[in-house]
């Protein structure tokens, strides 16, 4: 998971309980549920509720997000929607369709309130931003030390129809090579869930992500060639690559402006709980639970200052 990603899921478990509590005041009291008959009471609920462990992250998190709140007003930091807009995109895009949205409902979270947390992040970053030096000469020594991170390794990109049976694999092979539908036959016969209904499309793929039987089949067969049957752990494969790309040596000037943006987030993942910090020790917060009195406490009062040096005489 992404660094925004676990910024995403913290906050989700705030803003999900902050929903709980809401929820709680607004219905009074009464009960939330019943086992076989034995009732479960709201106030036994909000009790587990607040007096459980994610209690102080949830407090936490709320002061943090009015604390950046107040910094933005009082600063005048402005955050375009265009900005909020951008930054969702550029999140959404790592990965595949669907999965950011799924990743949001498992934490509980709204699209309301991931513009939220996007804007936050966003006024954090603007807030640190005097504290974050990454130089032309930073980026050239990360490159040299690390350049083989980026690299790209020999890659294909294959299909394949996935059976238990070999006569079946020989048939499906046979089929195939007459000029058969991989859309249709791997909807017949395929036994891939995640590709069966996509002409057993896989995509691109490198060494060592797939088993070796069929690693070997799929770098050793030309584009267009259909090969098969392959046997794997699996069962019996039918593989056609469609196209390869050659391993490629990454240049300096193609992988600078990620390596620039990669150090600079490294740098602000370092600043934003210095800065929160911060936040927390000017702030007057008055905490009127008693549970969680020592969530924030006072801060300690400053060391009385030595007495200045004499002036030297002359």
């Amino acid at each position: 998971m992404s660094r925004t990603l676990r910024v995403l899921a913290a906050l989700g478990t705030a803003a999900l309980c902050a929903s709980l509590a809401a929820c709680a005041n607004l219905s009074g009291g009464g009960d939330v549920a019943a086992v076989n008959g034995t009732k479960i009471s709201r106030a036994d609920f909000d009790h587990k509720l607040e007096g459980g462990p994610q209690a102080k992250q949830v407090l936490n998190q709320l002061v943090q997000q009015d604390l950046v709140d107040q910094y933005a007003r009082d600063k005048k930091i402005d955050v375009s929607q265009a900005e909020i807009d951008k930054s969702e995109a550029d999140i959404k895009a790592k990965y595949p369709p669907g999965q950011f949205e799924q990743i949001l409902k498992t934490q509980g979270l709204t699209e309301q309130d991931v513009q939220q947390i996007l804007r936050q992040q966003l006024v954090l970053r603007k807030a640190v931003a005097p504290q974050v030096h990454v130089s032309d000469a930073d980026v050239k020594a990360y490159f040299e030390k690390n350049h083989t991170l980026f690299d790209k390794p020999e890659q294909v990109r294959a299909r394949h129809i996935l059976v238990a049976d070999p006569n079946v694999a020989k048939q499906v092979y046979a089929k195939l090579k007459a000029g058969g539908s991989w859309d249709t036959l791997a909807k017949q016969y395929s036994t891939d869930p995640s590709s069966k209904d996509k002409g057993g499309e896989l995509g691109f793929f490198g060494k060592g992500q797939m088993v070796p039987q069929f690693q070997a089949a799929a770098f050793g067969a030309k584009v267009g060639q259909i090969v098969g049957p392959v046997k794997s752990p699996f069962g019996y494969h039918v593989i056609q690559v469609e196209e390869k790309k050659p391993a490629a040596k990454a240049s300096f000037d193609a992988t600078k402006e990620q390596i620039r943006t990669q150090l600079q987030q490294q740098q602000e993942a370092q600043q934003f709980p210095l800065f929160l910090q911060q936040l927390k020790s000017n702030a007057k917060i008055d905490i009127y639970d008693d549970r969680y009195k020592d969530l924030f406490p006072p801060a300690a009062p400053a060391p009385a200052s030595a007495a200045p040096a004499p002036a030297a005489t002359k």
